[in-house]
């Protein structure tokens, strides 16, 4: 596994690259894809792009947890979770990197 992360300056690299717009615009449109997916996401919508997943959030009812080090019980809240479950395509795309 590689310890290299991708970060929204190389997503607009490669827009840049292979789209043709300039930097600037580049990174607009990056920033622009990026701003829509977090409203939907914080407005409770989900999110799917075709063969690579689905964004959702999920509501987490309260429950009892357990500090680990004291042992002390300690209410958990009720909460929004953001997941993410990926497409059949990318679990194969992902399986077969693992292989080489």
């Amino acid at each position: 596994m590689s310890d290299k992360t991708l970060t929204r300056m190389d997503l607009s690299e490669a827009v840049f690259r292979e789209v043709g717009l300039s930097r600037n615009e580049s990174a607009q449109l990056v920033e622009s894809v990026l701003a829509h997916m977090s409203d939907a996401l914080a407005s409770g919508d989900s999110v799917k792009i075709s063969s690579f997943g689905t964004f959702s959030v999920r509501a987490k009812s309260a429950r009892v947890g357990r500090n680990p080090k004291t042992g002390e019980e300690v209410p958990i809240h009720p909460r929004h979770v953001l997941t993410f479950r990926p497409s059949h395509l990318m679990r194969d795309r992902v399986a077969e990197g693992n292989k080489r």
